[in-house]
């Protein structure tokens, strides 16, 4: 019986969620993953069968790796306000290391069956809901639907970083000088929710 050499599995794993993630080179072939992890395209098609499986893979873990971080935010008992702060931190420097896993995300749950995801997500969102929801009975936050306020935060959060590449080009800006504006939006998203 043949062992597995599970370095050279993650290490091929590692190679594709950078290129997904770190460059948004998407559709990135077997070929160029193999290349990059500078391993063999025969050794890519052993350890995941198909690109397919192997984006199936990194998708799954990407959304376990993403969700697992926005439920330490969400379910610290740290006062709401302190919440926010540190899901606005973590978002952005997450997302500045990773600018398309997002992205990438979004793409593969339009092309999978997302109903346990879904599942599994229901009471979470239902609590912060519920939490939003307090905060603007008792005024600290504008009266909305909680909805709202959660796609407005992520919008604030996201939609900059997702189009880095074009902004940079509008702004004329490097990539240090973009990141540095990124991490200045921190605290002009924070004063944005709360004014």
């Amino acid at each position: 019986m043949t062992v597995r050499d599970t370095g050279t599995e993650q290490l091929i794993k590692n190679t594709a969620k950078h290129m997904f993630f770190a460059e948004g080179k998407l559709h990135a072939t077997t070929q160029e993953i193999a290349d990059a992890a500078g391993v063999n395209r025969t050794l890519v098609n052993y350890y995941f069968r198909s690109r397919d499986a192997l984006f199936d893979q990194v998708f799954h873990e990407a959304q376990r790796e993403l969700m697992t971080l926005l439920d330490e935010v969400f379910d610290s008992k740290m006062p709401f306000k302190e919440k926010i702060r540190n899901l606005i931190d973590v978002f952005i420097e997450e997302a500045m290391k990773y600018p398309y896993r997002e992205v990438f995300i979004i793409t593969q749950m339009n092309r999978n069956d997302v109903m346990e995801f879904k599942r599994a997500r229901i009471e979470k969102v239902n609590r912060i809901l519920q939490e939003i929801q307090t905060e603007m009975d008792n005024g600290s936050l504008k009266a909305m639907n909680p909805r709202h306020y959660i796609i407005n935060l992520f919008s604030m959060m996201a939609y900059p970083l997702v189009t880095a590449p074009l902004n940079s080009i509008l702004f004329n800006m490097s990539n240090e000088e973009y990141q540095a504006l990124m991490q200045e939006r921190k605290q002009i998203i924070f004063e944005t929710i709360f004014p």
